[in-house]
């Protein structure tokens, strides 16, 4: 299934000022929310997640159709990556370390910057490469 290349990319922003306000207040509830938000991407699709519901009802009205669509397989990875970051870091706020949760919301937040600013997906990449990588292989 094909999506627009703008709704990832939109929901890499919202998840970058979540991550942010969850790294400046400490809020494992938000890191909670996020991790809600990233599990639903992951196993529901992107474009079901809470921000792609978002940005299909309330911006891609106003920007108008899609012009250059996507495969949905990478975001859908991408998004499981970011819920191993997520769930990682809700560990490390909710029990501790703090250390660890800081981190692992960090890395997160690295990602979801490095999409939503320059439209480069960390974890697309990864998918592909591992589908290089297994083809070789078979």
């Amino acid at each position: 299934m094909d999506i627009d290349i703008r709704g990832p990319r939109f929901g890499a922003a919202v998840s970058t000022v979540v991550l942010a306000a969850v790294l400046i207040t400490g809020s494992a509830s938000l890191l909670a929310w996020q991790t809600l938000c990233f599990a639903i991407g992951a196993f529901a699709g992107v474009q079901r997640s809470p921000y792609g519901l978002l940005f299909r009802a309330a911006v891609r009205p106003r920007v108008g159709p899609p012009t250059e669509f996507e495969d949905a397989a990478p975001p859908r990875f991408a998004q499981a990556i970011g819920l191993a970051f997520a769930a990682v870091g809700l560990a490390g706020y909710a029990a501790g370390p703090l250390w660890l949760g800081m981190t692992a919301t960090a890395g997160a937040l690295a990602a979801a910057f490095l999409n939503s600013a320059f439209g480069y997906c960390l974890g697309c990449e990864m998918y592909l490469l591992l589908r290089r990588v297994t083809a070789r292989s078979s």
